[in-house]
């Protein structure tokens, strides 16, 4: 009587069954990071030239309107919401401590304009020097002192920008950087090495934001 052994067929696939989780994973964490902080950069931007504090002063025995915009109330938020754009366009260009460094510029920059806009919310020395300037009177002051939502529609933004730093310092380590498609071959990579019919090179992050330009999601697999 023969005897068959049994022998272990060996799982080429299960060695590396977490690469393409992670590699997915980075992806969509890389994508969300850019879309977070370059849509809270714009929403920081747009809201800070809106109506932050209104109210009326007194003149000639009547009273004429008051407003302030948010960048007369503060421009701190506005000045980091620029700060935030160029750290996130600069995180693709250092590696390791560098990105580290870069990526915690980017989220301290979020946290900043939160607390700027939070602070203006409820400002009132922007709306009195506007009062003083139209009646011409500098002990003028403002009656019927109110503040719209934008400050707070700011403060939003902010958080995103502050989001895409944190999501930045947690998987940064694991992006591509800028030009590391020429790193160890010494040249470009062969469009042959691309993934069949993708859109978008997760080791290049310009085609990254060129996918979130024209409105596709770069985290969807092919």
């Amino acid at each position: 009587m023969g005897y068959v052994s049994a022998v272990p067929v060996p799982q080429p696939r299960a060695a590396g069954a977490g690469a393409p989780a992670a590699r997915s994973g980075g992806r969509r964490s890389l994508a969300a990071a850019l879309l977070l902080g370059a849509l809270g950069a714009a929403v920081v931007l747009l809201s800070s030239g809106q109506i932050w504090a209104e109210g009326t002063a007194a003149v000639g025995g009547g009273t004429v309107p008051v407003e302030a915009e948010g960048g007369t109330v503060t421009g701190v938020p506005t000045a980091l919401a620029v700060v935030g754009l160029a750290a996130l366009v600069a995180v693709f260009a250092v590696r390791r401590t560098g990105r580290a460094l870069v990526s915690g510029l980017l989220a301290l920059s979020g946290a900043g304009a939160v607390l700027a806009a939070l602070l203006g919310a409820s400002d009132r020395a922007a709306l009195n020097a506007e009062a003083a300037r139209i009646t011409g009177d500098a002990a003028a002051g403002v009656q019927q002192l109110g503040h719209t939502a934008w400050p707070y529609v700011t403060a939003g933004g902010a958080a995103l920008i502050l989001l895409a730093g944190l999501l930045a310092l947690r998987f940064g380590s694991g992006w591509p950087a800028m030009g590391g498609r020429y790193e160890r071959t010494g040249g470009p990579r062969s469009a042959a090495r691309r993934p069949a019919g993708a859109s978008v090179d997760p080791d290049r992050p310009e085609d990254l934001w060129k996918a979130l330009d024209r409105g596709e999601d770069p985290t969807r697999e092919a």
